[in-house]
């Protein structure tokens, strides 16, 4: 076979492999790059979210989730939080769940504002007001057989429902629906007849415990903290996240003012974090979460007047004043609080605040609301949960101690002092501490402990060492609350299919078990109104 031969062959094989790849080219083209879908932001919010935090991120059980609402919070610590979780709250974790994509669009989608921009004005809170006329002339008297003054309200956060229980017999006298994700606290009027409940959402309702009966209910805002009411009965006020607003109710709950939280040069907005009754000094407290400013707003028709900024003089009325009636006064701090606790004489507040980042210090203070100023540092490690604090003396002085949100540890404060006493070890950070002024015994759990939640950990208050333990393995086991007399103590088995669960305060041993729909929190009407040493106020 000569050259050209052979040159023509190659030539046409190499054209017939030519062909028959652009053949299969035709018949089965080269796939393209893959393009994965972007995640829906919003389909995701909805089916993850929007149970807890309200279809129009709003808030329910959970904070809303706005821009408003974020402004502390970053999105690389939100995207932390979304995919962990953030202790000491219900919110869990979702990175098992949800891919780095899903999770990045949800946490853009949070930081975008709701158009239109949600408010909630006085016109909104007026026409959201219902009140039974026919109230006035319900019997001033227990409707049922009981001590009222014995009686235990109970939240059941399972079912959203409330149940009343006999503090003597331990049984059930009557039970009823509530509005949905109810803030654990409910707030009494001085003689015990009335209960005020405040949902997340928004919401304060009246009942009659007498009478077994919704009286009032009335929408504050869209996202609240808690309610407040007042020593003499007559008012009822409330914090709220959104919008920024402190709203103050008569008893019956019809509008009486709203306080905007901004700070006083009217530069800066601010969500509020708690307000809470002051009986002796006539006046609510309120801790604003975002300006380092604690307001008291009296409610004695004497208050004295109120001077905001420099005064030379106020004696010589060298300012123009604010009535100290139903005004904000305004006490300067270094940093905001979260959350405090009073002194007996209702003169301090020892108050806290979460850290500002990850890994940074509790910001603890001493405030003294007569000098309108800090007094001292509080030397409280962690994350304390003073809210939940309790008083009692020990070797002849006053103290409180307070459970903690981070650390496994009670920490115990000399109120006359503020030193440090003592810490107290426990298996795990918990949430509340009670006693009773006639129990030797302070109970608090451990409820933030994945390892430990299932434990009541039980203190010697004169010794001020762990004693015993009582435990509901596995499960959750939370927040106690003494009889009146202070014979026996409730806790919550915190679960679905979950109880009362009632201890003889002496011996520790189980009494009875009364099923509940995880009851998430209890209130003794006595010891509430009576502002037992041994409950939170």
């Amino acid at each position: 076979m000569n050259t050209l031969l052979k040159i023509l062959i190659k030539l046409g094989l190499a054209l017939a492999l030519v062909s028959l790849g652009l053949e299969y080219g035709r018949a089965q083209p080269l796939p393209s790059p893959s393009t994965t879908p972007s995640p829906d932001a919003p389909a995701l919010y909805q089916q993850h979210c929007a149970a807890c935090h309200g279809a129009q991120r709003l808030g329910g059980m959970g904070p809303a989730l706005l821009p408003e609402s974020l402004e502390r919070l970053r999105k690389p610590e939100a995207l932390k939080v979304m995919g962990a979780g953030r202790p000491a709250t219900q919110m869990q974790g979702f990175a098992g769940k949800l891919s780095e994509a899903e999770l990045q669009a949800l946490a853009a989608y949070i930081y975008q504002p709701v158009q239109p921009a949600p408010q909630w004005r006085d016109a909104d809170i007026q026409a959201s007001r219902s009140f039974d006329a026919a109230s006035r002339d319900w019997p001033a008297r227990p409707q049922w057989r009981a001590d009222p003054m014995n009686l235990f309200v109970v939240v059941e956060g399972g079912d959203h429902h409330v149940s009343l229980v006999d503090g003597d017999s331990f049984e059930p006298i009557h039970r009823f629906a509530s509005r949905f994700a109810l803030h654990g606290g409910p707030k009494f009027s001085p003689d015990g007849r009335y209960v005020y409940f405040g949902s997340r959402d928004g919401w304060i309702s009246k009942y009659d415990l007498w009478n077994l009966k919704l009286v009032a209910e009335v929408r504050a805002g869209i996202n609240m903290r808690n309610v407040a009411v007042s020593g003499d009965g007559r008012w009822v006020m409330a914090a709220n996240y959104l919008p920024h607003t402190v709203v103050l109710f008569d008893a019956d709950l019809q509008l009486v003012k709203r306080f905007d939280a901004r700070s006083l040069d009217g530069q800066q907005s601010s969500r509020v974090s708690a307000v809470y009754d002051a009986a002796p000094r006539r006046s609510f407290v309120v801790a604003l979460k975002d300006v380092a400013e604690l307001w008291e707003i009296s409610y004695d028709p004497k208050a004295p007047p109120i001077y905001d900024g420099l005064v030379h003089d106020y004696r010589m009325a060298e300012a123009i004043a604010k009535p100290g009636y139903q005004n904000a006064r305004r006490t300067p701090l270094d940093e905001p609080l979260d959350d405090f606790f009073f002194d007996d004489a209702y003169t301090h507040v020892l108050g806290a605040a979460r850290p500002r980042a990850e890994g940074s210090a509790m910001l603890g203070q001493v405030v003294n609301l007569d000098v309108r100023r800090k007094i001292s540092d509080l030397p409280i490690a962690g994350m304390p949960h003073l809210g939940s604090g309790i008083s009692f003396d020990w070797q002849g002085r006053r103290v409180m101690a307070s459970p903690n949100l981070k650390d496994g540890r009670i920490s115990v404060i000399d109120l006359k002092n503020w030193s440090a006493l003592r810490e107290i070890a426990t298996p795990g950070p918990g949430f509340f501490m009670r006693s009773h002024a006639k129990s030797r015994y302070a109970w608090t759990d451990s409820m933030m402990s994945p390892a430990a939640k299932d434990t009541l950990s039980i203190i010697d208050k004169q010794t001020l060492e762990l004693v015993a333990q009582v435990r509901e393995p596995g499960k959750t086991l939370a927040h106690v609350e003494f009889t009146k007399d202070g014979r026996y103590v409730l806790a919550s088995l915190w679960e679905m299919d979950g109880a009362l669960i009632v201890y003889d305060a002496a011996t520790f041993k189980e009494v009875k078990r009364i099923p509940m729909s995880k009851p998430v929190g209890k209130y003794n009407v006595w010891n509430k109104i009576s502002r037992e040493e041994g409950t939170s106020h």
